[in-house]
């Protein structure tokens, strides 16, 4: 599959495709033309990614974490732990958030002319 049939089938853009590539989250070979070629489970794989990054987490974690989900034989307590320390991140800011927004509609109160 190459890298405009994979942006079709997932909806990400190529841009994001070669980020992920440059990251080490997917993988390719190349056509004698310097084409990019994907594997079969390249859409699968790329859906994971968006998943996980639309769950909060970046890709130096994503990289960290993608083997253990992606094969069942690599989970260990460690991939709980890791995907729960980042919960507790993603906790904190909307905890931080929540604060934010309660100062701000304060302000809002307090500044508002009648």
């Amino acid at each position: 599959m190459r890298i405009g049939d994979l942006s079709a089938a997932t909806g990400a853009s190529t841009r994001s495709l070669r980020y992920y590539e440059e990251q080490g989250l997917l993988t390719s070979t190349r056509t004698s033309g310097g084409q990019r070629v994907y594997p079969a489970g390249a859409v699968e794989r790329v859906s994971l990614i968006q998943s996980l990054l639309a769950a909060g987490l970046n890709s130096a974690t994503i990289h960290d974490v993608l083997p253990c989900i992606s094969d069942e034989s690599l989970r260990t307590p460690w991939l709980a732990g890791r995907l729960r320390t980042e919960l507790s991140r993603v906790e904190t800011q909307i905890d931080n958030l929540s604060r934010t927004r309660e100062i701000l509609a304060g302000l809002v109160e307090q500044y508002r002319v009648s």
